[in-house]
């Protein structure tokens, strides 16, 4: 059996305003022809089918037109909901999706049996055991308790998570038994798991709760296909634990990276080979950066601008290492720009000065610092993309933010301290 892998579609993305609907319906042509080639029996979509919890018209029509393009070449689809899914949306068509080979799991909310099911070959043979974990909300699996810290809610809810893999695990195991030949189990994910190399479009998903899910906590499936993470990559060293990533750069930090899909082939219910799918690049992006001289040399020199046409422009992304606050940078670099196929989506300004400055400062231990003295440090290193003025605005929004939250922080440590002095003095 051969199962596609593949996660973080994001229908719907605004991308600075720009519109990705030529890039996903080029992907899902693309998508069509790997299936047909590679005999694929079974896709499995890792969660954030949208980009959004109310996605346009177009990115459901996109979703449904796949779906129906799909019929017929006898592969089955499986689409997790991901933490940008609205449960409702991909509710609202999944008994009709039941009858076109499609299977939406949008929550864990429920019964989970429903989560583990057969996947049948092209043939209509019993192909894999397929535990389908969409993204776990806490509220699904978990009950809060009054009292609770922040440590114990965020052991409660790994626990509640790895409790969650192991019910259906078992649940699958009894499955598996029931085959006449042997089959393998696949399990699915849309969380963080440790370790893991994020991007800047990857939104934290527990934040303050569950920094990550440690690997430890999976089952021992065959396969275990995730989502959320936009970067390919396997975890905690283990081949067959895999993130496929998104199938189009969803920040300019991911050009990078090639984008893949994952084709994992199984025989005689083990898994025997997986290989990574190169995705090709359906829209020209482009990072530039360095002072205004070597900005414009680099912007001359690019072949991808010189091959590019005004009909299909290089999306830049620009980052301008100058000394000083120039109130008219957007201007220029636009000048720069001028009569060429590319279109400036994102500028941001590097200070020379503030770097250098803190490169230069002698090594120092931590508990030298004050909060302030890091918090200085760390700001200075900050890339914004205002003018000037706007700037200075936003500087003195995030001192006082800064400010009213060291007070909050320790408001409550003072609290916490008189509360455990009145208990230890009481007889």
């Amino acid at each position: 059996m051969k199962i596609l892998h593949t996660s973080d579609w994001h229908l719907g993305q605004s991308f600075f305003t720009k519109s990705r609907k030529q890039e996903h319906s080029a992907f899902m042509s693309w998508l069509l022809t790997v299936v047909d080639e590679e005999g694929i029996d079974a896709i499995i979509v890792a969660g954030d089918i949208f980009d959004t919890g109310t996605p346009p018209s177009y990115a459901r029509e996109l979703y449904h037109q796949f779906i129906g393009q799909l019929q017929g070449s006898g592969c089955t689809l499986v689409v997790l909901g991901g933490n940008h899914d609205s449960v409702s949306v991909l509710n609202e068509s999944k008994a009709l999706l039941h009858y076109l080979n499609s299977h939406v799991i949008a929550s864990t909310y429920g019964d989970d049996s429903e989560q583990v099911f057969t996947l049948r070959t092209r043939s209509g043979d019993v192909g894999a055991v397929l535990c389908a974990v969409p993204f776990i909300r806490p509220r699904d699996v978990l009950t809060s308790s009054a009292g609770q810290s922040g440590t114990d809610k965020r052991i409660a809810l790994a626990e509640a998570i790895k409790t969650h893999y192991a019910s259906l695990f078992a649940q699958a195991k009894t499955v598996q038994a029931a085959q006449s030949t042997a089959v393998p189990i696949i399990a699915t994910g849309h969380l963080t798991a440790l370790g893991v190399s994020q991007s800047e479009s990857v939104r934290d998903i527990y934040i303050g709760t569950l920094e990550g899910f440690d690997a430890t906590g999976f089952p021992p499936a065959d396969y275990i296909a995730l989502g959320h993470i936009h970067r390919p990559q396997k975890v905690a060293g283990s081949e067959h634990i895999r993130y496929s990533g998104s199938p189009i750069p969803l920040s300019f930090d991911e050009l990078g990276t090639q984008k893949q899909v994952m084709i994992a082939h199984f025989e005689g219910g083990e898994l025997s080979t997986l290989t990574p799918k190169a995705i090709p690049c359906f829209q020209s992006m482009q990072v530039i950066k360095g002072d205004l001289k070597d900005i414009e040399h680099q912007i001359n020199a690019s072949e991808m601008i010189n091959a590019a046409t005004e009909e299909a422009p290089v999306w830049l992304c620009i980052e301008v290492q100058t000394q000083d606050f120039l109130t008219d940078l957007q201007q220029r670099i636009h000048t720069l720009l001028d009569g060429k196929p590319a279109e400036l989506l994102q500028l941001k300004r590097m200070r020379k000065q503030a770097t250098s400055s803190l490169k230069s400062t002698p090594n120092m231990q931590l508990s030298e610092l004050s909060v302030d003295d890091v918090f200085k440090a760390r700001l200075a290193l900050e890339r914004l993309d205002s003018d000037e003025a706007q700037e200075h605005a936003r500087l003195n929004r995030i001192n006082m933010l800064f400010a009213e939250a060291v007070d909050v922080i320790n408001e409550g440590n003072r609290e916490d301290i008189d509360s455990h002095l009145s208990a230890e003095v009481k007889p």
